[in-house]
């Protein structure tokens, strides 16, 4: 019985491409840096959320940590979602 290659080449072909737009966009994605301070202000948010207004700026904290379990005996995943944010509006002349 021959082997049905065209619904394989089709897959293969679609597969291919899409492996290849992929390669391509994370080639041209400039590698990010880790500045350790920044994670340290992360680690230490207090979980929820907060907001701050000053003038010319407001400022906001949000940290929602969770453990996902799939069942009571079994290992389990830590979600952790930390964001500090600041936006200022200032004239410029």
């Amino acid at each position: 019985m021959p082997l049905p290659l065209a619904p394989i080449a089709a897959i293969a072909v679609r597969y291919g491409t899409v492996a290849f737009a992929t390669y391509a966009l994370a080639s041209k994605v400039e590698r990010g840096r880790r500045d350790q301070r920044a994670e340290d202000a992360l680690d230490e948010l207090a979980e929820g959320t907060s907001l701050r207004r000053e003038a010319g700026q407001a400022n906001a904290t949000t940290r929602f940590r969770r453990v996902i379990r799939l069942g009571p005996t079994r290992p389990g995943i830590e979600v952790e979602f930390s964001s500090i944010s600041r936006v200022r509006i200032r004239k410029v002349d």
